[in-house]
């Protein structure tokens, strides 16, 4: 039993930080986000009967044991559905930094929930993937979509689900990721979660949520480039805000960070259609339209005395077995 299955990252634009359940990962508030094409998890899954064991292959190396036994925690729940018991191979091929805040878990988590459902034999559709692929990483929620994808935070493991808002090509966005650091970061996703509420910011931003989903949700709808990189930006300091007051803080940010979002809000004032968001992470995330793309590059690669590498992104498609 085996299949092989493609899934994209995504960026938030509207985020969640914290959950109301950190074992079923059902996110504190909604959230929205653009499924980025042209970067991938490849990842293939092979149920080897006889075998009770699981292995988890990352670009050709063995994972560590908190990886794989999260990946095979993951698994389980599959199983249980099929009521099979066999171990499984996981290998995992990407062709971005993991870790380094540009969603690598959602589109692992995603990408495995629709090879394991596959060679699984289960016939599930994209909303039942999506949940499931919650369970793995709550951002692989929304990658099981392609496009633009809005997930519904719900308080049960039934409500609590993403889908497609607009498909890919309803808006050529792109996404100039600014690589300032490819390692991992220091506090993952996970555990970053789990602190949000120890921050006296969060309840305030969470009460907000509906008002900044829908303002991001009617400008995809409605293509208004400024109104998005409004409430994308403000979202984004928002949710960096809860990290930095939580207990310990995070701080995710460098000068390098404070340097490119700066910049970019100066070639917005300029008259390009270009704004910032950030995961959790130093690396920064320019979205802008294909005619400020050649401004937003040149303020990227040289400002300063600094080059910085920067990945390019489009609206990609859905997860989906190849």
């Amino acid at each position: 039993m085996r299949s092989e299955a493609i899934a994209h990252p995504n960026i938030a634009l509207i985020k969640y930080w914290g959950n109301r359940d950190n074992d079923l990962r059902i996110p504190a508030n909604g959230s929205i986000s653009l499924t980025l094409g042209g970067l991938e998890n490849r990842m293939s899954v092979r149920f080897e009967e006889g075998s009770n064991a699981d292995a988890l292959i990352i670009n050709g190396e063995a994972s560590g044991p908190d990886m794989l036994g999260r990946a095979s925690r993951h698994l389980d729940f599959m199983r249980r559905e099929a009521g099979v018991e066999a171990g499984a191979r996981m290998e995992s091929v990407t062709n971005f930094p993991l870790g380094a805040g540009i969603a690598s878990s959602a589109a692992a988590y995603a990408a495995l929930t629709v090879a394991a459902a596959s060679a699984l034999g289960l016939e599930l559709d994209q909303q039942t993937l999506s949940r499931i692929a919650r369970r793995g990483s709550g951002s692989a929620t929304r990658s099981i979509y392609g496009g633009f994808v809005e997930m519904m935070a719900g308080d049960t493991d039934q409500s609590s689900y993403a889908q497609q808002i607009a498909p890919a090509d309803h808006w050529q966005i792109l996404d100039l990721i600014v690589l300032l650091d490819e390692n991992v970061k220091h506090t993952g996703s996970t555990a970053g979660h789990a602190l949000a509420a120890s921050s006296p910011l969060q309840e305030a931003r969470v009460a907000d949520a509906p008002r900044r989903l829908q303002a991001c949700r009617k400008a995809i709808l409605d293509r208004d480039f400024e109104s998005l990189a409004h409430i994308v930006e403000r979202d984004c300091d928002m949710m960096h805000a809860i990290m930095m007051t939580s207990e310990p803080p995070l701080h995710f940010w460098s000068g390098d960070t404070l340097q490119i979002m700066a910049a970019v809000r100066d070639l917005r004032a300029q008259g390009a259609a270009v704004c910032y968001t950030i995961d959790a992470g130093p690396n920064v995330h320019c979205l802008c339209l294909p005619e400020s793309e050649n401004d937003a590059l040149r303020a990227l690669t040289e400002n300063g005395k600094r080059t910085w590498k920067v990945l390019r992104a489009h609206p990609g498609p859905a997860a989906r077995v190849v």
